[in-house]
């Protein structure tokens, strides 16, 4: 019996052991339209992947665009110290696909996009949840 329960508490600590540090829901700063939205970043294989899954208007009041659903972020590989690299960021305000990297700080998401060697700061996403 003293097995079981051993291996059964294994198990979840495993589980929640092996949840990626970036998992969760992050506020997006304001695109040039004024515009932010709410990402989901959960596991995509042996990287993370984001799904934008709410919009907003720059007052902070929820808006239907037709960008919820779509992938924001993906292929995201995990390295240490927080960076996550050898993915892509798709900028819906500027409809631009770039080679992105993301670096993880607590509750703080900085991510930055680049096409060409040419840069652009994504800014700081928080953590919602």
């Amino acid at each position: 019996m003293k097995v079981i329960a051993f291996a059964a508490g294994f198990a979840v600590m495993a589980g929640m052991a092996g949840a990626d540090p970036a998992e969760g829901i992050w506020q997006t700063r304001k695109d040039d339209n004024g515009n932010f939205g709410h990402v989901q970043i959960k596991p995509c294989g042996p990287a993370v992947c984001g799904t934008l899954i709410k919009a907003f208007n720059g007052e902070g009041k929820e808006i239907d665009s037709p960008n919820v659903g779509k992938r924001i972020v993906w292929d995201m590989v995990p390295y240490a110290n927080g960076l996550y690299d050898d993915g892509k960021i798709w900028s819906p305000d500027r409809d631009k696909t770039y080679n992105g990297d993301m670096t993880l700080a607590g509750d703080s998401l900085s991510v930055r996009g680049c096409v060409l060697g040419i840069c652009r700061d994504g800014g700081t996403w928080k953590r919602v949840k």
